[in-house]
């Protein structure tokens, strides 16, 4: 059984959107004014690759799908992020064009729940802000990874911004990447036995 794992880049005020930028895709276009060093580089790596299939709202799908076929890299990102099982929860998008993209367009928690059965590794849902604050809701979220960044953006959506009800986390792990201050913030969910 595999895990749903949210990852985000976001500011230290919960905003994931650069308010300037092109939307939901750039998830901060502010995170690229700081060095997140080789550590901050080799967790987003190392994320990607223990990951067996993405899971992505419209928006960030079609960021993603318009940036990625036409990008390379020696490491492999590239190729992993191209090739691997994509799921994008949409009731307009008909027809995706990006390879091995599969459309859910109802029944969102049983198809995300059939989905981490079948996976051995990660599912991983990146940017998505509408899809992330339904699967908190729906108490499908096994991990959130969240790359803090410090600055204060003070516009812009925020991650949990309309969120319906506390959802409770336990810390699992904190660390500091790259020079600049950058913290990666590992959640799991709270199990209530």
């Amino acid at each position: 059984m595999g895990k749903l794992v949210v990852t985000e880049f976001v500011s230290i005020d919960g905003v994931f959107q650069d308010p300037g930028g092109a939307g939901e895709i750039e998830r901060g276009g502010w995170s690229f004014d700081f060095d997140r060093g080789q550590d901050g580089d080799k967790f987003k790596f190392d994320e990607l690759m223990a990951a067996d299939a993405q899971l992505l709202g419209r928006v960030t799908y079609e960021g993603f799908a318009a940036a990625w076929p036409s990008m390379s890299d020696e490491q492999g990102f590239a190729d992993k992020m191209n090739g691997m099982p994509k799921y994008v929860v949409s009731t307009t998008l008909a027809d995706p064009e990006w390879n091995n993209t599969s459309v859910i367009n109802e029944d969102v928690a049983g198809a995300v729940t059939k989905l981490k059965d079948e996976a051995d590794g990660d599912v991983l849902v990146a940017g998505s802000g509408t899809l992330v604050r339904t699967l908190v809701e729906q108490d499908l979220v096994d991990e959130l990874r969240l790359m803090v960044f410090p600055i204060v953006v003070g516009q812009g959506r925020h991650l949990f911004g309309d969120q319906q009800g506390p959802s409770k986390l336990r810390l699992a792990d904190a660390k500091t990447v790259g020079p600049d201050g950058v913290i990666v913030l590992t959640y799991e969910r709270a199990r209530t036995e």
